[in-house]
């Protein structure tokens, strides 16, 4: 099972079981995310933290919200079979990526007849 962390400081330990910690493939950025999924394909579970910290020039960088729009809107996978958490200390931001990935979900699905 493919599992990425995104998240610009913490570790895996300090979200999950350090037991897990070689489980995930660790992503800093979006930039680094986005890349990521190109280059491995969507995995089978994403963990999102939203702020990403400053970008090179001291300006607020695409956050964790910004990956999941990717997914969604950019990225033509099928989300499906998508399992994922919000790990953010941003309760506001964490609630927006879960609605929309859920939401998107629950779309494909219903195309599908798969409610």
């Amino acid at each position: 099972m493919k599992k990425l962390f995104l998240d610009d400081l913490r570790s895996v330990e300090m979200i999950y079981d350090s037991s897990l910690s070689n489980d995930f493939d660790i992503v800093r950025t979006y930039e680094d995310f986005v890349t990521y999924v190109q280059e491995n394909g969507l995995p089978d579970f994403i963990s999102f933290d939203n702020d990403l910290g400053l970008d090179d020039k001291g300006e607020v960088a695409p956050d964790g919200y910004a990956a999941a729009k990717w997914l969604v809107y950019e990225s033509g996978l099928d989300l499906r079979k998508l399992k994922f958490h919000v790990h953010s200390a941003n309760p506001v931001a964490a609630e927006q990526i879960e609605g929309l990935l859920n939401n998107y979900i629950r779309f494909l699905n219903s195309k599908d007849g798969s409610v």
